[in-house]
């Protein structure tokens, strides 16, 4: 899968966000907490989900915890994605320079992305019960 759009300068703030400087621009600042809530991972795309169809849906305690959220560390997958930890014990979500700027909060409207409206988890490939 080719990426259409390359970061030129990444600028993480541990406590805060990550500040992104687009070739073609842009800049996109994310903060720490909207970033793990936006986890690619698919236990976060399936939390958001359920969270979209029913907004009773109980978080996990990592995501309710009291404490300060904050990213540990992060580091490059190849040359197409960023995979960040954070404080609560989440690595698993690599986010590709694509879906970090599907996600920019300054262009996104709310509600369920294209990248977690594919199959689900538990469906991977998509394919249903045959009729």
């Amino acid at each position: 899968m080719k990426q259409t759009h390359t970061p030129i300068n990444l600028d993480l703030k541990k406590e805060e966000s990550l500040t992104i400087e687009w070739s073609d621009g842009r800049c996109s600042s994310y903060p720490i907490a909207y970033l793990r809530r936006m986890s690619p991972s698919a236990d976060m795309r399936e939390l958001r989900k359920a969270m979209a169809s029913n907004p009773l849906t109980i978080l996990p305690d990592s995501l309710g915890s009291s404490g300060v959220l904050s990213a540990t560390g992060a580091e490059m997958v190849g040359n197409y994605a960023l995979r960040i930890s954070f404080s609560d014990g989440h690595d698993t979500g690599i986010y590709t320079w694509d879906y970090l700027r599907e996600i920019d909060p300054a262009t996104r409207d709310g509600g369920l992305t294209p990248s977690d409206q594919g199959p689900s988890h538990s469906n991977p490939l998509g394919l249903g019960p045959k009729q």
